[in-house]
């Protein structure tokens, strides 16, 4: 029998790691399923890689590679076998049979490091959903007393669960089940639905300010840049989801700008539905931004990758086509140029920094600055001499070029961004006339 699937977690458990590759695909070297594990605290032992025609219906590889599997789990005494795939309930329970031992798929695996991340109540009710909804559909192979409750037939074949005239008290525990997860599912989602309606006033009542907003590749330096840039004291680790839930902070990247910046929960390739689904009241910081960061671990050699998996969860919550700058981060451990150089290339707009160094970050703030003011347009401004608020603000936000007394009038011409337009306007009755060169 295999061992009894009681959890999903596979905290200090010995894991063979296997991905099931379509010959059609690109192959995967196992690295990030590898970071996956180990972040979720598992002892990786042994991987092992398969090429398919075509995915077996009962188990995913095949039976002859299942067997195979099932021998190197016996000989490194492995707990665990986690596929970098999603399978289907039937197909776990069919490698399970074979193997002998739990096999957990990838979206398991990330819902278990999700879990053993949340802090706060937000992404604590929020990962439980996304765990209810994944697992709901596999409840009849979850929990071990749905493989003990049998009828008057006792053990023997006819009597065991799902036999003729002994399934009732095994479908009756399977439908109680059932009932209490949509029950607390429906719970949870109630609860979620008042967070995320403060969460939309939160939003809201910042409707006046810029609002900037960190996105990008789990790991890829998105707290060490929010702490370079506003001195948050965000605890930084290196490990896989280290953050869940949003922080937003006030930066100042020039004089006279300031903008709101909040920091997101990290996407991974193929992140599971659930996740992004329950997830999407803390995204709606990147929703409702004014410009996205997209913070990207140029040292990574799956950089690639990694951008079209962020700009894909991106398009999935409906943040596709959004002001977005490209910030190539941890440019001071990259261990080649070229990779630089060739990224500047695809995004001629990319910002090179090092959130750790500090290097190119003003350049960063000069960028931001410039989406902020909406680009530079020249005014010609007729005001009251009186007005030193208008003269205080120009030099503040913008480049005064020319400055006239003429008839008790006050004549100016200069450089400002096309968004401080309505600030100027604001200025009235003082200021007469503002005129676009």
């Amino acid at each position: 029998m295999a061992k009894l699937r009681k959890t999903l977690q596979v905290r200090k458990e010995r894991a063979i790691l296997v991905a099931a590759i379509l010959r059609s695909k690109r192959g995967d070297d196992l690295a990030e399923l590898t970071a996956l594990a180990e972040s979720a605290g598992a002892v990786v032992v042994d991987r092992f890689q398969q090429k398919l025609r075509s995915i077996h219906p009962a188990t995913y590889i095949g039976r002859g590679k299942a067997q195979e599997l099932a021998a190197r789990a016996k000989r490194f005494a492995a707990d665990v076998v986690i596929f970098d795939n999603d399978l289907s309930p039937g197909q776990i329970r069919e490698l399970e049979e074979v193997v002998q031992i739990k096999v957990l798929d990838r979206s398991e695996l990330i819902l278990d490091i999700f879990a053993t991340r949340a802090q706060t109540l937000q992404a604590k009710l929020q990962v439980e959903l996304a765990q209810l909804e994944y697992t709901y559909p596999r409840l009849t192979r979850m929990w071990s007393h749905l493989d003990t409750v049998a009828g008057a037939g006792g053990a023997t074949v006819a009597g065991s669960v799902g036999a003729i005239g002994t399934r009732g008290p095994g479908e009756k525990q399977l439908e109680i089940d059932r009932r209490l997860v949509s029950r607390r599912i429906i719970e949870l989602k109630r609860e979620l639905a008042l967070i995320d309606q403060r969460k939309c006033r939160e939003i809201d009542s910042r409707r006046q300010t810029f609002k900037l907003c960190l996105v990008g590749y789990t790991n890829a330096g998105k707290s060490s840049l929010l702490n370079a840039l506003t001195d948050a004291g965000v605890v930084v680790e290196d490990r896989l989801f280290a953050t869940l839930d949003t922080r937003t902070r006030q930066w100042s990247p020039q004089r006279g700008v300031e903008v709101l910046v909040s920091d997101t929960v990290g996407f991974v390739r193929d992140l599971p539905h659930q996740l992004v689904e329950s997830f999407k009241a803390t995204l709606e910081e990147a929703v409702n931004a004014d410009l996205l960061l997209h913070v990207i671990d140029v040292s990574s050699p799956e950089v690639l990758s990694q951008i079209e998996s962020v700009d894909k969860v991106l398009a999935e919550i409906g943040c596709q086509g959004k002001s977005t700058v490209k910030v190539l981060n941890k440019a001071d451990i990259v261990e080649s140029l070229d990779r630089i150089e060739v990224l500047q290339t695809i995004y001629p707009d990319a910002v090179t920094i090092s959130a750790k160094t500090g290097m190119g970050l003003d350049r960063l703030g000069q960028v931001v600055s410039e989406w902020y003011q909406g680009g530079p347009i020249r005014i010609r401004i007729t005001a009251r001499p009186s007005d030193g608020r208008l003269a205080a603000y120009l030099r503040a936000q913008g480049q005064i070029v020319l400055e006239n007394y003429t008839d008790g009038v006050l004549e100016i011409e200069a450089l400002v961004g096309r968004n401080q337009l309505t600030d100027l306007r604001r200025l009235r009755p003082q200021v007469l006339r503002i005129t676009e060169e």
